[in-house]
């Protein structure tokens, strides 16, 4: 959320600044006048003191790793209401905080990564797909099924899914393999529901995303303004489930077996 990151570098400017005044100018004319009126302000003291961890945070959450809790089920069955997932932030290259503009260039997005991004209609929040058409491809979705570049994905049926997390009105949906070239992924389908048909073609500098729960996810195929993600919009890639804890207290569900898994 760009509130908190706002606040968060505006206090670690602001004690740092406070801090590094009082060192070069005022600590020095306390120390010299040694009086008991000359002792350190409180102002000085807390800056002192919450700078260097205000620090450490803005650059970890900034260039390493991000916290996101998953607040939909559009990635059901791999991702579940109430996970709790670290980003890597540096993955597809080093971003300021706030503008999230680029200043150093590592990698890009490949076919199949989980990235967490701000879509291009709602830039004041977060959301996670998966990346399916890299510029230049040809995407298609035709009866429930995807096709890259005229080539239609070919599907393994695993059975039903009536697990934890469908939306309200879907009891049960079908659990299938989607053999997504290079990344293998389970995707959820109601079979008699055809959502989002269509074919897109990416322009360069952008990604086509889609949830892996196809028939409750607003992904790319139903985007009005444009289907596509811009790259300057990507703000890392998920990789790993640190909690699973739905409410307070986690009295709505906690699986511990989903913790420290892999994002596939």
């Amino acid at each position: 959320m760009v509130w908190f990151e706002t606040i968060l570098v505006v206090l670690t400017l602001l004690t740092g600044v406070i801090w590094l005044l009082d060192k070069l100018l005022f600590a020095k004319r306390r120390a010299t006048r040694g009086g008991l009126l000359d002792e350190e302000p409180v102002l000085v003291d807390y800056s002192r003191a919450f700078f260097p961890v205000l620090a450490i945070v803005l650059v970890l959450r900034s260039f390493v790793a991000e916290p996101y809790k998953i607040p939909s089920s559009s990635m059901m069955p791999n991702l579940l209401i109430g996970d709790f997932i670290l980003v890597n932030k540096f993955a597809y290259g080093l971003r300021l905080p706030i503008n999230n503009r680029k200043f150093v260039a590592i990698g890009e997005p490949k076919r199949g990564d989980v990235v967490v991004f701000k879509p291009p209609h709602d830039p004041e929040n977060n959301w996670i797909k998966r990346v399916i058409g890299l510029p230049g491809d040809r995407i298609g979705f035709q009866g429930n099924t995807v096709s890259i570049n005229g080539q239609p994905l070919a599907y393994q049926t695993l059975g039903t899914y009536s697990g934890r997390g469908l939306p309200r009105g879907a009891e049960s949906a079908t659990l299938l393999e989607e053999q997504l070239p290079g990344r293998p992924h389970k995707v959820l389908e109601v079979l008699d529901r055809a959502t989002g048909e269509g074919e897109w073609i990416v322009p360069p500098g952008h990604y086509f995303v889609m949830g892996d729960n196809r028939d409750n996810s607003e992904d790319g195929r139903l985007w009005t303004q444009t289907h596509f993600l811009p790259e300057e919009n990507l703000r890392g890639k998920a990789f790993l489930i640190w909690l699973n804890c739905e409410d307070w207290f986690c009295k709505g569900s906690f699986e511990p077996s989903r913790i420290g898994n892999r994002i596939q």
